[in-house]
């Protein structure tokens, strides 16, 4: 599917950063977490970093975590944002980074495929929801699933399914409800999660398909409502990671995954928009 934005329409800054409330708030949830954290968390005596290359779908919510396992092992995550497709890129050209952090199972299956990963297969860490999300002056509110059959409905954004996971799960929402035929002349698809955000937050579309990471962070808060779309509509959203298998630090980020994926830190997962694997 290809492109079909508004002319002269710049590529999309990342998700805005959480608030310093709303960071402060999810640190100390992670904090109560960390006090039942596995006990091989313990803080280091030299500092160390890794090199993290994330989608930026966990903008709003990763500092927030790394400033947590930071906390709790004195490793510290040097992350970089963008999307999954551009960060493979980068690691298929050469980028150094020791782990990626992506929004699906199929790009980290591209770094295994180069035999670039150190895992015969990606490792999850967490579970996606779509939303469907519009700034709170839009006429179309309040939104519900009927609403994306308002003949009022003449700019619909999602992100491209072609590279984008929660673009893919918004076509099967379209297609399950019936409707994806009579909305495809008026959607705007856009290059990533970024830019549909931007499209809709400016009004050069009405509506759209995003994620609730995303529309967690007070900023969209404050500016839009959302609802969540039938998880039963599309396929699960499966968050994955790998690590490369030239890292230096390919230890400290398996530990970082694995507390990532530890019971008590999964439980806090929800605060941040993302679902526990179980």
């Amino acid at each position: 599917m290809q492109s079909n934005l508004p002319k002269n329409t710049p590529r999309a800054s990342l998700p805005h950063a959480p608030s310093s409330t709303l960071r402060a708030g999810l640190y100390l949830t992670l904090l109560c977490c960390l006090l039942n954290a596995p006990p091989c968390y313990q803080a280091q005596t030299t500092p160390r970093e890794i090199d993290v290359l994330a989608t930026a779908d966990l903008q709003p919510v990763l500092p927030a975590l790394a400033e947590a396992f930071t906390h709790a092992t004195n490793i510290k995550l040097i992350v970089r944002y963008d999307s999954s497709s551009i960060l493979a890129t980068q690691i298929l050209k050469g980028d150094p980074a020791d782990l990626f952090l992506a929004t699906d199972f199929s790009v980290p299956e591209k770094i295994i495929a180069a035999d670039l990963a150190d895992t015969p297969e990606p490792i999850a860490y967490a579970r996606g929801t779509l939303v469907l999300w519009a700034r709170k002056d839009s006429p179309l509110q309040p939104l519900t699933q009927n609403t994306l059959r308002d003949p009022r409905v003449q700019s619909l954004a999602i992100p491209s399914p072609d590279h984008i996971t929660y673009g893919r799960a918004a076509v099967a929402v379209l297609n399950r409800m019936k409707l994806y035929d009579q909305l495809k002349p008026h959607l705007i698809v856009a290059e990533d999660l970024a830019q549909t955000a931007d499209l809709i937050e400016s009004g050069k579309a009405q509506l759209g398909f995003l994620s609730l990471t995303l529309v967690s962070s007070e900023h969209f808060k404050q500016i839009g409502s959302y609802i969540l779309m039938p998880p039963s509509a599309y396929s699960q959203i499966r968050q994955c990671a790998v690590v490369m298998k030239n890292s230096a630090h390919n230890a400290d980020a398996h530990a970082f995954l694995d507390w990532l994926r530890s019971p008590p830190i999964q439980k806090g997962l929800p605060a941040y928009g993302l679902d526990p694997l179980q």
